[in-house]
């Protein structure tokens, strides 16, 4: 993607993936302040740093940069950049509260290489497609902005749907979803709450997931491996999917409500923000109330996800209130409108 567009990339090292795997299955069933630990601190402060350290030493040693444009859980950077006073500016992925946590769960590990890193963390420029209504952030410089919507968008193949008619719904679990052990029991839980209603449906199963895994796909299913959501969301009337930050992002760009059943990460608090704001429903598993441990939503759970599904569907509302937002997006400053921001607020990370 990055070369397509006329741009040169350098790709650093990573974890091994049997390590990677043994934190990735955890996540979805340990209790949240100890997959927290697993995912900020273990995998992205110590696997993930020291894997990509020496590239990204390499990289600012040969490029010289003027300065570092880096995402909160990337942290070789950040190191790389306090060592050598550059210039930092971050780019959110998440909410800004549970980026700012993380900074505390990940320091025991990043600060092997800096012990005063965190603060410097909290004090870079952090900017956030997330609307200040939404997400308050504790980050002192905070901008917000916007990534332009395409216009144009094609519309989705009819031979998709040969005999279904009526709204279309886009249902995803994201990239990482496919490497689980448990991927096939969650993909047939969306397909079998989205069986019964009468809506066209677009499924997801990312390109790591053999789709025949599943057997056959009810008549109103159409799956695909991968599809750039930008080509799907300008149709799509509802959102189905585990509350990953960037399908969130996607979908309140479009103004497009959303069905969420977080399974990991920041999934849940994105999932309780969209029910909070009157953007969606979130739906957590049934088996996992009362326990401090967290699990993914099973059969059982089909009904509350189909009612969840069938609510938004019939319920203007939650259109008029995600088009609220989607207004209130698209007041901030555009991507190219930021550029011009971070050399003047930017500054060194120590």
């Amino acid at each position: 993607m990055v070369t397509r567009d006329g741009f040169s990339i350098r790709a650093g090292g990573e974890p091994d993936e049997a390590d990677v795997r043994t934190i990735r299955e955890q996540l979805p069933t340990a209790p949240a302040d100890v997959a927290s630990v697993l995912g900020n601190r273990e995998l992205f402060g110590r696997l993930a740093l020291d894997a990509l350290l020496p590239a990204m030493r390499s990289a600012v040693e040969d490029l010289a940069p003027d300065l570092v444009v880096r995402e909160p859980t990337e942290y070789a950077s950040a190191v790389v950049a306090s060592q050598r006073s550059l210039p930092v500016a971050q780019i959110a992925i998440s909410l800004a509260n549970a980026e700012w946590a993380s900074i505390d769960t990940a320091a025991p590990a990043v600060e092997r290489h800096n012990p005063s890193i965190a603060a410097a963390l909290r004090s870079t420029p952090y900017f956030s497609r997330f609307p200040s209504a939404l997400d308050p952030s504790p980050f002192p410089a905070t901008l917000r902005y916007h990534v332009p919507v395409p216009r144009g968008a094609p519309l989705l193949p009819s031979s998709w749907w040969p005999d279904t008619y009526g709204p279309l719904v886009y249902a995803t679990l994201g990239t990482v979803t496919g490497h689980l052990a448990s991927a096939p029991q969650l993909f047939r839980v969306v397909v079998e709450a989205l069986s019964s209603v009468r809506a066209r449906v677009l499924l997801t199963v990312g390109r790591t997931f053999d789709a025949s895994v599943l057997g056959g796909l009810p008549p109103n299913v159409h799956c695909e491996s991968w599809i750039d959501q930008d080509l799907v969301l300008p149709h799509a009337d509802l959102v189905v999917c585990h509350g990953g930050s960037g399908t969130v992002y996607g979908a309140l760009d479009h103004g497009v409500p959303l069905v969420v059943m977080p399974s990991f990460a920041d999934q849940f608090a994105n999932g309780h923000l969209i029910e909070k704001s009157g953007l969606g429903r979130c739906i957590e598993s049934e088996s996992a109330r009362g326990s401090t441990s967290r699990s993914m939503v099973t059969s059982s759970d089909v009904p509350r996800i189909s009612g969840a599904i069938l609510e938004i569907l019939n319920d203007r509302a939650f259109r008029t209130r995600v088009t609220e937002i989607a207004d209130q997006k698209r007041s901030t400053p555009s991507t190219l409108d930021i550029v011009s921001d971070f050399e003047r607020i930017a500054f060194p990370a120590s």
